[in-house]
């Protein structure tokens, strides 16, 4: 070829330079080339060196990279003519005449011709198949020893006709009859350690169900064993207590045992004397009944003989400068007890042998219990929202006693 444009030189020529001030190189852009053919490239200086000067002229060999180039292979036509097929070729020798081929068909067309070559070609067979992008398999009748053979698959596609990439394989002896076809080195390799595997993928499953099965059983019983970690809130307990009994050795005894055992706020006329005087007693045993949530009659039959020894005799003992409010409390349950509204509030209490006056005997209604005997089951009572009463026992209180009220 002869270069009809002028070359590029650098540095560039200026005037007033001598020429030999400089080593210089050129370059031209522009030969239109085709893919893996070899080239002769020469040049030639005009005009010719001085003497003993280096040589005019130099030329090199060079090959144009072709479509499987790392470069090459994502251009268009390259692609087109099928640089990025992998075929996966496959082939072993079934006997002594037939070799079997196996390969995956591209979807850039579906002829392809198979040759089996060892030194000459001992095989050839066209294939056509319809269904593009699968895997086929055909028979190629061979005239001499294949194993070892190699295997030409060249494909005929429209977008490059005769002159499309072809791909080459190796022949092998096919594996016996029943066991699978070695598509690949790494396919053989992951079944030979499949019987390895499942014994091990077993243990370890067991071993995550035991694990997670005692994980669940610690929980349940976990829980089923701390049903009281969680905090209730204090209740509100009205004591109300006829005057005979003792203030300091009985009735606050039984407070600081609410209190302390039973996580309970208690209210006593004793410590709202103030509010009993600007309320008046009916008023405010009303207004501390409906803010209560339990309403506790105190009973005692037997007068305590250290109370009537220190405290009954003391000047401003609480006998003497106390309003007696247990009548009147007796009197809202009644009202209660016809209504049939707030008895689930109300218990009875008692530290020795119960024995109400007939005057208050409708209280057996109510839950009854003896402390210190039945302090359990009195401190889990406090708790429950209700108490249930028979509506026919009621009844039958309301008509012995209450209906006289």
């Amino acid at each position: 070829m002869r270069i009809t444009e002028a070359p590029i030189y650098q540095p560039r020529l200026a005037v007033g330079v001598p020429c030999f001030a400089f080593q210089w190189t050129f370059s031209y852009i522009g030969f239109p080339v085709e893919l893996n053919t070899h080239y002769f490239i020469g040049a030639h200086n005009i005009p010719n060196a001085d003497m003993n000067g280096d040589s005019p002229s130099m030329s090199v060999n060079f090959t144009s990279p072709g479509c499987l180039d790392h470069v090459m292979k994502y251009k268009k036509k390259c692609i087109e003519a099928g640089s990025l097929w992998d075929p996966n070729i496959t082939a072993c020798k079934k006997n002594e005449e037939i070799v079997e081929v196996n390969f995956t068909t591209s979807p850039l067309g579906n002829r392809y011709m198979a040759f089996i070559q060892s030194n000459i070609v001992i095989g050839m067979s066209h294939v056509s198949e319809q269904n593009k992008g699968t895997r086929t398999s055909v028979l190629v009748p061979v005239t001499g020893e294949s194993e070892g053979a190699v295997v030409q698959l060249t494909p005929y596609f429209h977008t490059c006709g005769n002159d499309c990439i072809g791909r080459k394989g190796i022949v092998v002896l096919c594996p016996q009859t029943g066991a699978p076809f070695p598509l690949d080195n790494n396919r053989s390799g992951l079944s030979g350690w499949i019987p390895l595997l499942l014994p091990a993928l077993l243990v370890a499953t067991c071993v995550l169900a035991i694990g997670i099965c005692l994980k669940w059983r610690h929980e349940k019983i976990k829980k089923t064993s701390f049903p009281s970690a969680v905090l209730l809130p204090p209740i509100k307990i009205l004591v109300v207590y006829p005057s005979e009994i003792c203030f300091h050795h009985t009735v606050c005894y039984f407070t600081e045992f609410l209190q302390n055992h039973c996580r309970s706020e208690v209210i006593l006329d004793k410590w709202q004397k103030k509010k009993i005087a600007e309320m008046g007693p009916v008023q405010w045993l009303t207004t501390q009944k409906k803010a209560a949530d339990k309403v506790i009659f105190l009973l005692s039959n037997d007068v305590n003989a250290m109370c009537d020894g220190t405290c009954g005799k003391s000047e401003g003992s609480p006998r003497e400068n106390s309003q007696d409010l247990f009548p009147l409390a007796f009197n809202l349950f009644c009202s209660d007890l016809r209504s049939q509204t707030h008895l689930h509030k109300y218990l009875v209490v008692y530290f020795r042998e119960a024995d109400t006056k007939d005057d208050y005997n409708a209280l057996h209604v109510c839950p009854m219990y003896h402390l210190m005997k039945d302090a359990a089951t009195f401190c889990t009572e406090l708790f429950h929202v209700e108490q249930h009463v028979s509506v026919g026992k009621r009844f039958q209180a309301c008509h012995n006693r209450c209906s006289s009220l």
